[in-house]
């Protein structure tokens, strides 16, 4: 795959590159109110230099299709420019079959919508990415981290390489990670909380799906490592 240099898309020297992020509550931004709660996507900023802009479009509960419908994927088409990357990250709530607004066959409706999204970014002159889910935390009682996802992390990368578009496979980095931790250490990825921890939860939590602060950034820092591995944006990180 040719990977074309960053500097040759600026229009000016003072047009800086976007980074549009577009996918569920995993790389959404939180409220003050949720806190440590922290999509991946929140702290995605810290890792690029000044000439890059993250401009974050995740939204808690969204789907390919949701956000698609919601009109949230044209927010982002009337603002792409040419040189600027969108990076793609669905599959939770496209399982939701109790949800007809979210729920997308995954061999179907599902691969359409991630091709859609390809298509479309790219008649903007724009580059797009796409990222598998990230791994819930679901260990079962003998300690083996069981998999909740099904087909889409797979559909993902068949997109990829059907339409030549780079892949990050978050499904199998943060499984990888989570795994090495086991599953005591691993809950200090996620918001899985004490009472009293922390004064937004004061009862405790038990998310084993959602990132605190230090989760985001171990998983921020992943897709960061694919990139230069990728050779992609590498000037233009820190």
């Amino acid at each position: 795959m040719m990977c074309v240099g960053l500097s040759a898309f600026k229009s000016s020297e003072e047009r800086k590159i976007h980074l549009y992020l577009v996918g569920d509550s995993t790389m959404a931004n939180k409220s003050e109110k949720r806190y440590p709660e922290t999509g991946w996507g929140m702290v995605f900023q810290e890792f690029f230099k000044d000439g890059v802009v993250v401009d974050n479009h995740a939204l808690n509960g969204r789907s390919s299709k949701s956000f698609i419908g919601e009109g949230h994927w044209d927010q982002v088409l009337n603002k792409l420019q040419p040189g600027d990357y969108v990076f793609i990250q669905f599959g939770h709530n496209d399982q939701k079959d109790r949800k007809p607004d979210r729920y997308t066959n995954p061999v179907t409706t599902y691969r359409a919508n991630l091709e859609r999204y390809v298509r479309e970014t790219r008649e903007k002159g724009a580059h797009p990415i796409l990222l598998s889910s990230v791994v819930r935390r679901n260990f079962n009682d003998e300690g083996t981290l069981i998999d909740t996802h099904g087909l889409y992390p797979l559909i993902t990368r068949m997109v990829s390489e059907s339409v030549d578009v780079p892949f990050i496979d978050l499904q199998l980095l943060t499984e990888m990670k989570v795994i090495e931790m086991g599953p005591e250490k691993s809950q200090e990825l996620y918001m899985c909380l004490q009472p009293g921890e922390y004064p937004n939860y004061p009862d405790g939590n038990k998310d084993n799906t959602h990132f605190n602060n230090f989760g985001a950034h171990v998983v921020a820092r992943m897709v960061v490592e694919e990139l230069k591995k990728k050779d992609i944006l590498i000037t233009d990180l820190k």
